[in-house]
């Protein structure tokens, strides 16, 4: 299991937070969700289970979760989750 990612991220005079986390052998899936005031705003889960079966996952996983962490960080700082645009859902 690898250790998640957790940044505070001020965007056009608000505070958001993205959290990253692997969910480790027995639920084999990096989450990535986006807090703004304790409310989640979007989330994007990616299952490695077809990963999970080749030995030394490690890297890999920890290359996903840095991947999927930066992507939530671009949508974030290209306005999507900004109040104008909140009809926008990320699956």
């Amino acid at each position: 299991m690898n250790t998640g990612y957790n940044q505070n991220v001020l965007f056009r005079g608000e505070v958001y937070h993205i959290q990253t986390e692997d969910g480790g052998q027995a639920n084999p899936v990096v989450t990535t969700l986006l807090f703004k005031g304790g409310t989640v705003l979007a989330s994007k889960k990616v299952s490695y289970a077809d990963m999970a079966l080749s030995g030394d996952i490690g890297v890999a996983v920890r290359s996903l979760m840095t991947e999927q962490h930066a992507n939530m960080l671009r949508e974030l700082k290209a306005g999507l989750f900004h109040k104008e645009n909140n009809d926008k859902e990320i699956q």
